[in-house]
């Protein structure tokens, strides 16, 4: 069955979402007169991804609501558990603005859709909500490259389950066998992405991650992923990324 469309990850897939965090959380710091109390800029880092990764895994789960979330990560982060809703938002909404400062688009990223624009379709998938990754996408001068945007937080599910590359699937009108994902998590996209039916196409930008889950494609770059889709994409493909 021939690859008719490609879904994408957004965050370090698309947008380079680890420098623009790391960029924006240290002018964040620099702003409040904190940028000594964590140590190095990237202990302070490891500190905010850590709070991050585990206050999103509980509202993926379905704990909470987003905007507490990130009320619930600012109050970890700074020790202050008493802090109110609005503190909280104003502190996060300070961080955001130096955050999407830094954004910016992986030099591989428009070269790739170029390349595979006359011959594929093209969607997003993403862990987040539509508030937050439709602007994102047209500040970055992507929005108009996807057909259709479809986000965890309004779909009610969110990767590595099935139902959310199945509901992607659905909004391109195509079966999972004909939509190929790519992302830069093995597990939460790789192995998600696979387990639905799709082709999984793991993005390993940083290289050294090992092989990855069984029977999903491997590339460091997005250079490759045209002769990828050409050929055989079924996995054991002749161009033998794994």
């Amino acid at each position: 069955m021939p690859i008719r469309a490609v879904l994408w990850d957004i965050d370090d897939t698309l947008f380079d979402y680890t420098g623009a965090d790391a960029a924006g959380l240290a002018a964040q710091l620099e702003a409040v007169r904190l940028a000594e109390r964590y140590g190095t800029p990237a202990q302070a880092l490891a500190l905010w991804r850590e709070i991050t990764d585990r206050h999103w895994a509980r509202f993926a789960a379905g704990e909470g609501t987003f905007q507490g979330q990130r009320q619930e990560r600012v109050r970890e982060f700074l020790e202050q558990p008493a802090m109110t809703a609005d503190e909280a938002d104003a502190w996060f909404d300070q961080y955001v603005e130096h955050y999407k400062a830094a954004w910016t688009v992986f030099p591989d990223v428009v070269p790739a859709l170029d390349a595979l624009a006359a011959g594929y379709r093209h969607g997003v998938l993403s862990n987040s909500s539509t508030a937050n990754q439709d602007p994102k996408l047209r500040r970055l001068g992507l929005r108009d490259r996807f057909e259709v945007l479809v986000c965890a937080v309004e779909l009610g599910v969110s990767k590595p389950e099935a139902e959310a590359f199945l509901a992607a699937c659905a909004e391109l009108g195509l079966p999972p066998g004909e939509v190929a994902y790519v992302g830069d998590q093995p597990e939460i996209d790789a192995r998600g992405a696979r387990d639905a039916g799709l082709l999984a196409i793991w993005l390993d930008r940083t290289g050294g991650r090992g092989p990855g889950p069984d029977c999903v494609h491997r590339i460091e770059g997005l250079d490759g992923l045209p002769e990828l889709l050409a050929g055989d994409t079924r996995f054991g493909a002749r161009s033998g990324i794994r």
